[in-house]
């Protein structure tokens, strides 16, 4: 089991510059907002079936509430509970992030692109899926910001395999 403490992986030096500590807890405020919903919603799939198509799973229903803002908040929340608890528990807040990940046009700003990258490469190859949310949020982001993303060479986000690839 990997695990990552929260400001410590978004505060320590090394490849990422350190977010400034408003940034970062603008975030933490925002990922507790829909903390105590996600936590309620994981736990009630985890009971339930696996087949149900996402929709209809108590995320699903979660997703299908928010706004773009909240599904973001959501989107890093997952993510961040993915890296500090990843095993295989996690099957269904992982399948939340690639529900997340594959929806366009959410907004993604570039400090969250920032901090979830800083989180992934934290939580080290443990975490196999730990890139697949801030690739795709990066790919949303404009032009400008995707430059600046490369500024980091450990950033280099590696292609993840499709689940129907895996085994």
């Amino acid at each position: 089991m990997t695990s990552v403490a929260g400001w410590a992986a978004a505060s320590t030096p090394g490849a990422f510059p350190p977010l400034p500590r408003a940034v970062a807890q603008s975030f933490y405020r925002r990922m507790r907002a829909v903390a105590p919903a996600a936590v309620g919603a994981i736990e009630r799939d985890r009971a339930g079936d696996r087949e149900q198509s996402f929709p209809d799973t108590a995320c699903g229903r979660l997703a299908g509430s928010l706004d773009d803002a909240g599904l973001r908040a959501l989107g890093m929340w997952t993510h961040h509970w993915c890296m500090r608890f990843y095993d295989d528990d996690t099957s269904v807040g992982r399948r939340l992030i690639r529900e997340i990940a594959a929806r366009p046009g959410l907004g993604w700003m570039a400090d969250e692109v920032r901090w979830m990258l800083r989180e992934s490469v934290s939580a080290g190859p443990a975490a196999a899926d730990r890139f697949t949310l801030p690739r795709a949020a990066a790919g949303q982001l404009s032009l400008a910001d995707r430059r600046a993303l490369g500024h980091w060479p450990e950033a280099e986000v590696p292609r993840q395999r499709r689940p129907d690839q895996l085994s």
